[in-house]
């Protein structure tokens, strides 16, 4: 993988991490940074679910493989604002 082939990757993922927070239900209260990092791995992993099914490398915008990594996005977003919330919300000891 060439250097603009990962730059264009992580511009991607950062995209795909706003587009999960948008879909995703309620209000997520996770850092911006934090969204963004959920966007690069489910556009990663998305990828690679998309190329095992074979849908990775079609003619034009690739619908099927940005629905996927936007589902898988949306999925992250929920999980990481409920782990965040529930760290935040602990008695911290004294």
């Amino acid at each position: 993988m060439e250097v603009t082939g990962i730059i264009s990757a992580l511009v991607i993922g950062l995209i795909i991490g706003v587009l999960g927070r948008v879909v995703a239900p309620g209000r997520q209260s996770i850092p911006l940074w934090l969204t963004l990092l959920v966007g690069i791995v489910a556009a990663l992993v998305g990828t690679a679910i998309a190329a095992a099914f074979g849908v990775a490398a079609t003619p034009g915008f690739d619908w099927t493989e940005m629905i996927i990594q936007v589902a898988l996005a949306a999925i992250g977003v929920a999980i990481v604002a409920g782990i965040y919330h529930r760290r935040r919300e602990a008695p911290q000891p004294q």
